[in-house]
């Protein structure tokens, strides 16, 4: 018995890529930020010792950057001037993907992004946050030393990393988390 011929199926249309872009965010992405990150963090959010940091210190609205994917918001980050033992710096964070755009790489574009934005104005030495190892190892970050770096309350010092172009800088910076222009004289 010889098989009916079947014809050639037409390709299927390609998947939608779901490539994320950054941008820079304006006033109108204030709300949505402040609805990414309650979904993002929950209520303790607000407990978190970074938020006590950006309560002192307010956050660089000109480094705050949006990731989008196909027009759709989906992710944010933020960065705080600061400053530590009299260097200025910055602290990324938070850093907040929308749970139905996970492992698209907009989390990671966007800490890319902001740190070189960041650290090519030549105004800052550093970026600091308190996280994962596994996620920002792999972007360049680095362990501090242990307790070095004083915050307004606690932190696990294995979450506290930095990224510099001065490589001693993690090991080397220490003091309490102060204004951006802290250690500058007039």
């Amino acid at each position: 018995m010889i098989a009916p011929s079947v014809p050639a199926a037409e390709p299927a249309a390609p998947p939608q890529l779901r490539v994320p872009v950054t941008r820079f965010a304006t006033d109108q992405d204030d709300q949505w930020i402040e609805e990414l990150q309650a979904i993002a963090f929950g209520p303790g959010r607000f407990a978190r010792t970074a938020f006590r940091v950006r309560e002192r210190f307010p956050i660089d609205k000109s480094l705050t950057l949006v990731a989008e994917v196909d027009g759709t918001p989906c992710g944010s980050v933020w960065m705080t001037p600061i400053s530590v033992g009299g260097i200025d710096g910055y602290l990324l964070g938070p850093l907040a993907t929308h749970p139905n755009f996970r492992r698209l790489g907009a989390g990671k574009m966007l800490c890319r992004n902001v740190v070189k934005l960041a650290l090519g104005r030549g105004e800052g030495k550093f970026v600091l946050l308190v996280g994962d190892q596994d996620y920002y190892m792999l972007l360049g970050f680095e362990k501090t030393q242990h307790g070095a770096i004083q915050f307004p309350g606690p932190v696990d010092p294995q979450r506290v990393l930095l990224v510099s172009p001065d490589p001693a800088l993690a090991q080397s910076l220490a003091g309490p988390i102060a204004a951006f222009g802290a250690g500058k004289t007039a």
